[in-house]
C-alpha cells in the first residue's frame, strides 16, 4: 500500500511536519539561505532522499529549485530501509538541457564518448569544471552492506 503513489507525500510537507521552517528563497539573505539549504539537505538525507549533481547551481539557485519544484513533488520515503534511497538528480530529467549540463560538468571522457557514439548528433559541449563545489560534501546513501552488523 505504501508503494502506491496515492500514499506518497511531498517532501515539503514532511519537512514542515518535522519542524523545519521553509521560507521562500527571496525572504532569505545569502547567509541565511546557505544555512537553510544545508538544513534541508541533511533533513532529506535523514528521510532517505539525496540530492545529486548540484555543482552547476549556486546555493540560491539550488534552494529555489528545491523550494519551488523538487520539494513539492510527491515522494516515497522509506527511512527505515537502508537499501532504499530517493534521488533528487538536478541533471536527471532526460531533457536536452539536463543532458548538456551533465556532459558539460559531470561526465568523464568515457561517458562523453559513449554519448557521442550512441545518442548525440553534432559536437558535444565542451567540458568545464563546475562553478561550485558542493557535491563531494553531500550526504550519500548507506547501503545495507555498508552498515555495521547488528
Amino acid at each position: 500500500m505504501d508503494m502506491e503513489p496515492e500514499s506518497w507525500t511531498p517532501p515539503f510537507d514532511t519537512l514542515v511536519e518535522m519542524g523545519i521552517a521553509l521560507p521562500a528563497p527571496e525572504e532569505l539573505t545569502d547567509a541565511q539561505l546557505s544555512a537553510k539549504l544545508w538544513e534541508v539537505i541533511e533533513a532529506l538525507a535523514f528521510l532517505g532522499a539525496y540530492v545529486e549533481h548540484t555543482d552547476h547551481l549556486s546555493d540560491r539557485e539550488l534552494y529555489r529549485q528545491l523550494w519551488h519544484e523538487e520539494l513539492r513533488a510527491a515522494s516515497l520515503f522509506l527511512p527505515n530501509d537502508p537499501d532504499s534511497a530517493w534521488h533528487i538528480d538536478f541533471v536527471g530529467s532526460g531533457s536536452e538541457e539536463d543532458v548538456i549540463l551533465y556532459l558539460t560538468y559531470y561526465a568523464n571522457e568515457e561517458e562523453r564518448q559513449d554519448w557521442a557514439e550512441d545518442w548525440w548528433d553534432g559536437p558535444l559541449p565542451n567540458p568545464e569544471p563546475p562553478p561550485f563545489d558542493r557535491d563531494r560534501h553531500l550526504p550519500q546513501p548507506h547501503r545495507g552492506e555498508d552498515l555495521p552488523p547488528q
